[in-house]
This record gives C-alpha cells, sequence and structure tokens, in this order.
C-alpha cells in the first residue's frame, strides 16, 4: 500500500468541528510516516468527484472527516473498490464510527486509529446497503423518522442570533410531525416474496444498528453477516409512540408487540408522499430497492 493517503474533509460538519478536525488528525497521520494529501470540494458534488480522482489514482486510503454525511459520501467514492476508508468522526451523529468502535470527536485519536489500522492492516471487510447505486453504512429510513427529517430540513430558518441548533430543530420537527401523527399504508416485499401490505408507522432497513445519534433502532445489526435487519413499527397510537421512542436508545423497544423484526438481504418499499433517507441523506420518494452487499467496503478499525 503506498504511504500517501487522502484527507477527506467536510469544513462545516459539526458546526466547524470539521476544519478544526483536519489539522490534529493529518498530524497523528503524518507522524506515522504517512504523506497527507487534503480533498476539499466547493460542494458535495465536486468533492465526490474529487475523491473518486483520489481512489482512481490509487490512494493508499481515504480518510473522511466530519459526520455520517462525510462517512457517505465517501462510501460513493470507495464502496466496491478495494481502497480503504478510514473515518475521522466528527459530527452530530457519528453512527457508523460507532458501529465500528471508532473514536468520536477526538481526531488525534482517530487519526491515531487510522494510521496504527493501515500499518497493521488491521482493515476488517463490511457489508453495505445499496439503493439504485447509491451506498449507505448504517440505516435505511422510511416513515414517521422520515417525515421529521423533511420537516426539520424545511424548519432551517432563520439565520443569524436565532437560528436553531439541530437538536431543538429535532425536537421541534417531531413535535410538529406528531401533531398530525397517522400510520402509513406500506407495501413491503422481503427477499423477492409476496408483497405484504401493512400500517405502519416506520420501516428502517439497517445495515447497522443506530441512526440519530445513538437510537438503536435496529439495534441487532451485524455490519458483517450479509443481511439487513428491518425494524417495522406498526399502527401505534399516538401515545403507545411517545412510550417506546425513549427505549430506542437502549434498543429495548424491539420486544414491543407492535414491533417487528425481519433478516433480508433484499427490501422493496413502497408508499405514498414517503421520503427515503439513508445515513441521514435523502435517497429520494418511495418506491426503493434495498441490498445489503456483502463485503463491499474496506475500514480501518481499531
Amino acid at each position: 500500500m503506498t504511504s500517501e493517503i487522502t484527507l477527506f474533509v467536510n469544513p462545516t460538519a459539526g458546526r466547524g468541528r470539521g476544519a478544526r478536525a483536519a489539522q490534529p488528525a493529518a498530524s497523528a497521520l503524518r507522524a506515522a510516516g504517512f504523506s497527507v494529501r487534503t480533498v476539499l470540494g466547493q460542494n458535495a458534488e465536486d468533492a465526490l468527484t474529487r475523491a473518486r480522482a483520489a481512489v482512481e489514482a490509487g490512494t493508499g486510503a481515504l480518510v473522511a472527516v466530519g459526520g455520517d454525511g462525510m462517512a457517505n459520501l465517501a462510501l460513493q467514492a470507495v464502496a466496491g473498490t478495494r481502497t480503504p476508508l478510514g473515518l475521522v468522526a466528527v459530527g452530530t451523529g457519528n453512527d457508523f464510527a460507532r458501529a465500528l468502535g471508532l473514536p468520536v470527536r477526538d481526531p488525534a485519536a482517530a487519526g491515531r486509529v487510522v494510521a496504527e489500522a493501515l500499518k497493521g492492516a488491521r482493515l476488517r471487510d463490511i457489508d453495505l446497503g445499496r439503493v439504485d447505486g447509491t451506498w449507505f453504512g448504517t440505516v435505511l429510513a422510511a416513515g414517521f423518522d422520515s417525515r421529521v427529517n423533511d420537516r426539520g430540513n424545511r424548519m432551517r430558518w432563520p439565520t443569524g442570533r436565532f437560528k436553531y441548533d439541530l437538536a431543538m430543530l429535532a425536537d421541534l420537527a417531531m413535535l410538529a410531525e406528531l401533531a398530525s401523527f397517522r400510520p402509513f399504508p406500506f407495501r413491503i416485499t422481503l427477499d423477492g416474496g409476496e408483497v405484504r401490505e401493512i400500517e405502519a408507522t416506520l420501516v428502517a432497513v439497517g445495515n447497522g444498528s443506530s441512526y440519530g445519534g445513538g437510537m438503536k433502532i435496529c439495534a441487532g445489526a451485524d455490519l458483517t453477516d450479509g443481511l439487513f435487519d428491518v425494524t417495522v413499527v406498526g399502527d401505534c397510537s399516538r401515545r403507545s409512540l411517545l412510550r417506546v421512542f425513549p427505549q430506542v436508545y437502549k434498543g429495548t423497544h424491539l420486544g414491543h408487540p407492535k414491533i417487528t423484526v425481519h433478516r433480508v438481504a433484499k427490501i422493496e418499499l413502497a408508499a405514498e408522499g414517503i421520503t427515503g433517507y439513508a445515513d441521514g441523506e435523502p435517497l429520494g420518494p418511495l418506491p426503493l430497492t434495498a441490498e445489503c452487499i456483502r463485503g463491499a467496503v474496506r475500514v480501518a478499525v481499531p
């Protein structure tokens, strides 16, 4: 493996933590003997073009500095190649890094972990989800949670001293969505079987176990088993949803009678007026088909 690696930086991640994190991460990598080249972009599309060019040119690794959104963007460049992915997680959620047991919001420590993994060949092949050529590492969300995400994205105003932080926006969006809450009619096909028509609050397709900064919606998901854990929250009442929701942080919600879990390699999801989100990024309106691709990316791990 070449000693030249590429630092893929989102300068806006975690309220500017991405830009500040790049320097200590790069210092840790250089101290381990690596030559570090930094890739930025004018926008996501430009950044991805530059990252793919680095991979095609034979970079020794692509190291994403940012949150789950930046990790997701990096996956689009390295998935299906043998170029290792390193993560310096300094975003808001960091669920992908948590699933891999990596340091969170400690860029120097994360840089050292990546350097030691690359030098010691501590690399692990893990599964990814894929929807129409777009890869994801954690969870594909559809239903109440994705509607909250839609609303939160629309609420990102005003600017200046009145601007809400992300946590407050999420709370406001959830409260607003609860006011008009209702289950949604889904059509679900698991591993090419019969179409199931159900009323559901949400459907979460987990390659990883958590989303939203530690909500273990698919608590039993395994990144290396070639299967999704699909959590279906049935036709809950508003009161039931509020009662069950806090349990998501411990993963104990899975025992609720309105919740079922399916383990599949492929799922087709259809519902009117629902957008799918994966790794917190919008995929587009349903219907969507997601496949679990075994060993799709090589990652640096502790």
